[in-house]
């Protein structure tokens, strides 16, 4: 699936945004981060809104959520509006 723009999103929003999928999965922070293909620590710099994720990880997080079907809708409903 091709994402033709990628979504933003405001801080705090995105923390949360963040810390609601990692959970919704079952990840710890450092799962998360390997799933992203970021660091731990940058992971807990996105939950805590001392950072913003890029672009592309804008688009990672969205492909995430969509994998996840009705719950990560929701998320995206939420957090993303397009």
């Amino acid at each position: 699936m091709a994402i033709k723009t990628p979504l933003t999103t405001k801080q705090p929003e995105v923390g949360r945004l963040v810390r609601e999928l990692r959970e919704a999965t079952d990840l710890t922070q450092e799962k998360f981060a390997a799933l992203l293909g970021v660091t731990y620590p940058t992971i807990s710099r996105w939950e805590n809104g001392h950072t913003e994720p890029s672009p592309l990880a804008i688009q990672k997080i969205e492909v995430q959520l969509r994998r996840m079907g009705e719950r990560g809708r929701d998320l995206l409903d939420r957090y993303l509006p397009k």
